[in-house]
């Protein structure tokens, strides 16, 4: 099975005449073709859930996420309220899975974001136990913010502006199994990746193993910091559009990839940071290989030299995900 050099050649090699910090949003966003709500979900991972949608190639889909506790939180919770809610294991609300007409083991699911919209709130909290640091922070702790329309900001208090930069924490497709898997680590079938460059004009690459694909979508975040290290984000509901296609028998990458005008990057998960940056950067090595047919020696000295190596999430208990990235403006 071959590599995604066609998409790799479309992604590193596209040259770019000048360099972004970030992401640009998509001009204009097609009309949905179809809506889906948080109502239409679950929260694990399996191959046994069936499709609340069956669509064809170059679909778009509506969605409405519910925030990660899938309604456990609201607004009126207090710190008192979140050993019980915890200890319900609520996490994630998915909405999905919508089955992609066509697709099978060996292909890859793409999926454009075109419009991420915040809704009306969001929360950020403190669960005992859980977090980068659970035995330093082991108080509950919780936060309620507010929203108007136009907002593009939050104010965190102590003179603090968080400024909206809105994704899905989880995106992915079903794994091979007819068992009910955790929703709250990375895999390789995507999951909770929680990498906040999944922004609004991003194309993800997933690769698929059950027919269909059965693509799931969820854990809305308004805005996060690398690492997600206290265990949330500011979790809030979204609106989303995407745009889901298929390409026949390129699914040969290891975890998702995915790209925007300015990089491609990739993703490597495990149980230590090391171990999943060293899985970020095999990907990115056979990613160059793949695109420019140059030596894997020479892919390993232009990943030290031009790719960077971010950390998205440490809480994701077991695995942990990092991502590698390369601007296509290198390619002249």
């Amino acid at each position: 099975m071959h590599r995604v050099s066609f998409l790799a050649l479309a992604a590193f090699l596209a040259a770019c005449t000048t360099p972004a910090a970030e992401p640009e949003p998509t001009a204009s966003a097609p009309e949905p073709q179809h809506t889906i709500t948080s109502e239409n979900g679950h929260n694990k991972w399996s191959r046994t859930f069936e499709p609340v949608l069956r669509v064809e190639p170059g679909t778009v889909i509506e969605a409405f996420l519910t925030e990660a506790s899938g309604g456990y939180v609201t607004p009126e919770t207090t710190a008192e309220d979140l050993d019980a809610i915890l200890a319900a294991g609520p996490f994630h609300a998915l909405t999905g899975p919508v089955y992609v007409n066509g697709a099978e083991p060996g292909d890859l699911l793409t999926v454009k974001l075109h419009t991420v919209e915040v809704q009306d709130w969001g929360w950020s909290a403190v669960f005992p136990g859980f977090g980068f640091l659970p035995d330093e922070f082991n108080e509950p702790y919780f936060k309620v913010y507010r929203f108007q329309p136009g907002d593009t900001s939050t104010d965190f208090g102590h003179g603090i502006t968080i400024p909206f930069r809105p994704f899905p924490g989880v995106m992915g497709v079903a794994p091979d199994t007819d068992e009910l898997l955790s929703t709250v680590p990375p895999r390789a079938n995507g999951g909770n990746m929680d990498d906040k460059d999944l922004v609004e004009g991003t194309t993800s690459y997933f690769p698929v193993f059950v027919e269909g694909g059965l693509f799931s979508i969820g854990d809305p975040h308004v805005a996060q910091g690398d690492g997600e290290v206290s265990g949330t984000a500011i979790e809030g509901p979204l609106r989303v559009v995407y745009e889901i296609g298929l390409i026949k028998g390129a699914g040969n990458i290891p975890s998702p990839q995915y790209e925007n005008d300015t990089h491609f990057s990739v993703t490597g998960f495990g149980e230590t940071i090391d171990d999943a940056a060293r899985m970020a950067t095999r990907a990115m090595i056979d990613h160059i290989v793949g695109a420019t047919g140059m030596s894997r020696t020479e892919a390993y000295v232009l990943a030290s030299t031009a790719a960077d190596l971010k950390i998205a999430e440490v809480v994701d208990v077991p695995h942990m995900l990092v991502t590698m990235r390369i601007p296509k403006s290198i390619r002249q």
